[in-house]
């Protein structure tokens, strides 16, 4: 690992001007500054985080990493730990890692955390070795929300008891020809949700002994307008399902919007549930198994700040299942 020593010899100045630069003191030229900055970027030089928080204390800042922030569910727990911060004084700083694809994100870097965020909340984000490596060499706490980071606290829910419970509600209703909607590739940057899903939905499915149509598994980006562009195909087909169940709300949507487009009518031709309780779900009557995302992002906002030695809410451990709840609304009838 590079030294102080070895960024003053790069970057042609003393260690003296090495450490008051990457401290944010003053008697150090702009210019100066960002060569040293450069150099140990390259260098991969960090200064030891006591060290640096005892110069220059906290940024009172916490580093939010997502893999999109454009699904309602991110948006919402981004809000939720943001007012739970700046309770205590303290703020989010986004960083969105979302590519031109949606099968691909981008890395989280040594310049986006270093001397900027006090510490991390992940969203449905699973970290590379490299970055889990960044985060403990730059002694940053990191609390995961949605899919869990290795020995961090989490904050969740059941994903596959939601699927289970949105799936089995459409079964109990009498209906046997169900599809699914939000399969994913096996390759996108936050595979665990989706993949607990599905599994779940053909878990309940098998234990039915009802037929799994593999062109009535749809897959789909987790956007309305991707789920109704599908769902029109499968509905023109000669054989359609009676029922959808779909991975989120904002899939269930697309759903019934390509269903009125299809002249068919919900619940008495098709009926469909979701996951999430989105903010349309209830004016829509849709269907859902409702989670409380702005719980989550609470939780997982006051066990950071415990980390950081701040007394925040009630403590209820570092590993949150938060529960969910069967929403029937009216798009779910019995098969016609």
């Amino acid at each position: 690992m590079s030294t102080i020593t070895d960024v003053a010899r790069e970057a042609g100045v003393s260690v003296a001007t090495v450490s008051r630069a990457l401290r944010g003191l003053d008697r150090v030229s702009p210019h100066t500054r960002e060569r040293v900055f450069k150099v140990a970027e390259r260098l991969d030089y960090v200064a030891s985080p006591t060290a640096t928080s005892l110069a220059s204390g906290r940024t009172q800042v916490v580093g939010v990493v997502a893999p999109f922030l454009t699904r309602w569910f991110f948006a919402t727990v981004v809000s939720a730990i943001e007012k739970t911060l700046r309770q205590h004084g303290h703020h989010v700083l986004l960083f969105d890692l979302e590519d031109e694809s949606y099968d691909r994100r981008l890395p989280l870097k040594q310049n986006m955390l270093w001397k900027r965020v006090d510490g991390v909340i992940t969203l449905n984000l699973p970290m590379t070795a490299e970055e889990l490596e960044l985060v403990d060499r730059l002694g940053l706490p990191l609390v995961a929300i949605g899919t869990p980071v290795a020995d961090r606290p989490n904050v969740r829910i059941d994903d596959a008891q939601a699927m289970r419970d949105a799936t089995e509600h459409l079964v109990s209703l009498g209906h046997e020809r169900i599809a699914y909607v939000g399969a994913v590739p096996s390759n996108v940057a936050h595979i665990q949700t989706p993949q607990a899903r599905l599994d779940a939905f053909r878990e309940v499915m098998h234990s039915h002994g009802l037929a799994e149509h593999k062109q009535w598994i749809l897959g789909s980006d987790w956007s309305a307008d991707s789920a109704a562009a599908d769902t029109r195909i499968l509905l023109r087909a000669p054989e359609r399902p009676t029922a959808v169940a779909a991975a989120s709300d904002e899939m269930a949507i697309g759903v019934m919007a390509a269903a009125r487009a299809e002249g068919l009518r919900v619940p008495e031709d098709l009926s469909v549930i979701g996951i999430d309780d989105h903010a349309l779900s209830n004016v829509l009557g849709l269907s859902t198994v409702r989670q409380d995302v702005t719980a989550q992002g609470r939780l997982a906002a006051e066990i950071l700040l415990r980390q950081l030695g701040i007394s925040a809410g009630e403590d209820a451990g570092t590993h949150v299942v938060v529960p969910t709840e069967l929403v029937v609304r009216a798009s779910t009838a019995p098969p016609a």
